[in-house]
């Protein structure tokens, strides 16, 4: 938006400073000037003889020096507003400086602004958080837009790959082909559609309901459990009531998203699944907990990041595309929620997320 012309902040304050200065000068001479006329009254009416000057003889005398007086006032209060307008505003140059720069593509740049606590003092601070946060953002953006083309190009490749063979080879079975072509394009849809959900719950465009955690942890239960009884893992459900705000599809969607993990990430045989609903004084907490192999904190501190899949853990045929636990991330910070991992010594990871009081919590 285009705006007129206008005085800067350090010249408005030193208009300031001086117009005060002559205001407080003038009624100070005023003042002085009535004191010497009623004083003088006052004194003629008690009959006294004092030496005062008369009205007229007080503004010839008096007149040019408060005009002098005056005039002082005015340059000192220009030359000393300046200077102590210049003073003040000096952060506020580092902070344009620095808001510039970030302007130019620069994100990396911090204020760093020294000294006491105080209004401008927290305005860099802020600025600076705002600068960190986008830089981390920028950052996580770059390496999901890379990661997103190289898994989007796989199935593309492959797909080329399975037509130019068949395009070479027509003595082969179209079965086959048609086989293969129909899984690489549903791992491509799957794939898009998890996106579309990622861009979804970081915009967070859906409506808020009061929620049962627990209802829905038993639905995302009975939902998997042929998967779970395919890989020869057991399922267990338990805990309370556990009532939150929000959206009743996604946070399903989170449910489903951490039971699959925990199933597809398991021992071979004879493996467990803990799913537990809870409320403590924050809200409403979900905890999925499964049996499987060691995790070091490193990989367990990646595995929330898109296209982690957790190498030497998953199983073949369920690769999936690594976005199951940054959806499940994302949708529990879309709820104003936290999520956390953590290896279990045995072997294994429990998943804690933890989502605020609903309105029927709260005292």
């Amino acid at each position: 938006m285009r705006r007129a012309p206008g005085l800067s902040v350090r010249l408005k304050l030193t208009f300031s400073y001086a117009g005060f200065l002559m205001v407080a000068g003038t009624v100070l001479i005023g003042a002085f000037a009535v004191f010497l006329s009623d004083y003088r009254e006052r004194a003629q009416d008690a009959g006294q003889v004092v030496i005062a000057p008369t009205g007229t003889e007080l503004l010839r005398d008096f007149a040019p020096a408060a005009a002098a007086a005056l005039v002082f006032l005015l340059v000192f209060g220009l030359a000393g507003g300046w200077l102590l307008a210049g003073r003040m505003l000096a952060p506020m140059t580092r902070i344009t400086d620095a808001t510039r720069t970030a302007a130019r593509g620069s994100l990396s740049h911090r204020i760093e602004l020294e000294g006491r606590h105080d209004e401008f003092r927290e305005l860099a601070d802020a600025f600076d958080g705002m600068l960190a946060r986008l830089e981390a953002h920028v950052a996580e953006q770059q390496r999901f837009a890379a990661n997103a083309s190289h898994e989007l190009r796989t199935p593309l490749a492959i797909t080329r790959t399975l037509l130019d063979l068949a395009r070479s080879d027509p003595s082969r079975e179209d079965s086959v082909i048609d086989e293969r072509l129909r899984a690489v394009n549903a791992r491509a849809i799957d794939l898009t559609e998890a996106l579309l959900l990622l861009s979804r719950t970081d915009r967070r465009s859906f409506a808020r309901e009061e929620v049962d955690l627990s209802l829905i942890a038993e639905e995302a239960a009975e939902t998997l459990l042929p998967l779970a009884e395919k890989n020869g893992v057991a399922v267990e459900t338990s805990g309370e009531i556990a009532p939150a705000v929000g959206s009743q599809a996604l946070l399903l969607q989170l449910t489903t998203n951490l039971l699959h993990n925990a199933i597809v990430h398991n021992l071979p045989e004879h493996g467990t699944v803990r799913i537990d609903t809870a409320v403590d004084r924050d809200g409403a907490v979900l905890t999925v907990e499964n049996t499987g192999e060691r995790l070091s904190p490193q990989v367990v501190s990646t595995l929330t990041e898109p296209f982690q899949r957790g190498t030497g853990r998953v199983r073949g045929d369920h690769a999936g595309a690594g976005l199951g636990l940054a959806i499940a991330e994302s949708i529990a910070r879309a709820h104003d929620g936290t999520l956390s991992l953590v290896p279990r010594t045995g072997g294994g990871l429990r998943v804690t997320v933890r989502l605020p009081a609903s309105a029927r919590q709260l005292p």
